[in-house]
């Protein structure tokens, strides 16, 4: 009986992930709806926003204030305590109003200072709301896909979530068509990517609670299994298990090559065509197709390499390669000849190879070396060392851009900072090699059983 149950929630786990990677499609759609219109606030006056490149890096970097201001290690500790149901459904729904409040203030009417305020407010409760989102829904895939497919599975939520980038990069500059000179953007114009993300936010917001009702089902049968075989379970979450997780070394490890490795990209993408363009001479449409590059690869590869791990291991070797490719990647948007698009177009290639590769066998690696008591724990402060670096780096980023008299010299020294991120992290996955040869107990690079 106690095989048949589990032949059947096998089966059920595809279901359980169609359901949780529709929430994170929403978000990382709304987290990058203006990726793609960055150019567009060098320029507030064509704005009736009135927003400048300053005030845009001021409201993306509120995505990571309350995660880096200790909710993400709080609400990590929480969801071990009370478990992803109860605390993924109150983050899920901060994560809704959050997108909620952000588009009220796009289309206040306020002054640009007010606006912006709220926007910022709006933009820190859907951040720490997507985070923890994010790590319920990594934290149920690791506990529906324990011991088979679960790096295939990351990777496939990984690469559905980022999907929902690909759409925002390619579909906001059809939904926000750029003008005429002197013209000016409305409003509603404005807004328009965050209406569809509000809508996008609801269906998500109904299969989460999809899955809350079939995970409530599955704790049922695993808790009558166990009566059934007598199985013991592991020790509850204790709150000294975090001073635990701070001595671990291997974990330190992972969450710094998270922090770099994600800064040198994610802070990238929303500067992404305030970049492109004056590099490489190319209009806003090619812009966006070429940044676009990096979601479309990864819904492809994450979840092939993602079977890769699973079957060959070698987990620390594919984190030393996808850092390699986005540091050649920054080297070519940084010295490479301007006004030839082409480099831009294989730098886009070999971010997207980067950006499947290394997290397709870095989160699988997290489970390896913490107790599952912990998980919640474990992956949120990888969030919140993640958060701290984007927070950082995206505001740098917008100051380089404004401080800067020219576009094209903007441009370079913003490179030239995210060069220096990528050596960080090649760094930081030698030291993760090492380490794991050093404690082959770990199987860190070894294939999922």
């Amino acid at each position: 009986m106690a095989e048949n149950r589990g032949k059947r929630y096998s089966r059920l786990a595809w279901v359980a992930l169609a359901c949780l990677v529709v929430p994170m499609f929403a978000s990382y759609y709304y987290d990058d709806m203006f990726s793609t219109l960055s150019h567009l606030f060098e320029h507030p006056e064509t704005l009736a926003l009135g927003w400048n490149a300053a005030d845009y890096g001021l409201y993306t970097s509120g995505y990571s204030v309350l995660c880096v201001f200790g909710g993400l290690v709080i609400c990590g500790m929480l969801l071990d305590k009370w478990g992803v149901r109860i605390t993924g459904s109150v983050f899920v729904g901060m994560m809704a109003g959050g997108a909620g409040l952000v588009a009220w203030a796009i289309t206040s009417g306020l002054p640009p200072k007010t606006s912006l305020t709220a926007a910022y407010i709006g933009c820190m409760l859907f951040g720490l709301g997507s985070e923890i989102a994010g790590v319920a829904v990594t934290r149920s895939i690791a506990k529906w896909f324990k011991g088979r497919s679960m790096a295939f599975a990351m990777g496939l939520q990984l690469a559905i979530a980022r999907l929902g980038t690909a759409f925002a990069l390619v579909i906001s500059p059809r939904l926000v068509a750029a003008k005429a000179a002197g013209e000016t953007y409305t409003l509603a114009e404005t807004a328009r990517p965050a209406m569809l993300g509000l809508g996008l936010m609801a269906l998500g917001v109904l299969l989460w609670a999809i899955f809350v009702a079939m995970d409530a089902r599955y704790d049922r049968s695993a808790a009558l299994e166990g009566q059934e075989t007598g199985a013991s379970t592991e020790p509850p979450f204790r709150f000294r298990d975090v001073l635990d997780l701070l001595k671990n070394k291997q974990f330190i490890m992972i969450a710094l090559l998270c922090v770099f490795f994600y800064s040198s990209i994610v802070s990238f993408k929303k500067f992404a065509t305030a970049i492109l363009i004056p590099r490489f001479g190319v209009p806003v449409e090619a812009a966006s197709w070429m940044v676009s590059m990096l979601p479309f690869a990864t819904v492809v590869f994450a979840p092939l390499f993602g079977m890769l791990v699973d079957k060959a291991g070698k987990g620390t070797r594919w984190m030393i390669l996808g850092s390699l490719l986005s540091f050649a990647a920054h080297l070519l948007l940084c010295f490479a000849p301007a006004g030839v698009p082409a480099y831009g177009y294989l730098s886009m290639v070999f971010l997207g190879f980067g950006y499947s590769l290394v997290p397709a066998a870095m989160w699988p690696s997290v489970p390896k070396v913490v107790p599952e008591r912990v998980l919640g724990t474990a992956y949120a402060l990888i969030y919140w060392v993640q958060n701290l670096g984007l927070m950082f780096f995206k505001m740098a980023a917008g100051r380089l851009f404004q401080t800067s008299e020219e576009a094209v010299t903007g441009a370079f020294r913003t490179e030239l900072m995210f060069v220096l991120v990528c050596v960080a992290a090649l760094a930081t996955a030698l030291f993760l090699r090492r380490s794991s040869r050093l404690c082959p107990d770990l199987h860190l690079d070894e294939p999922a059983s």
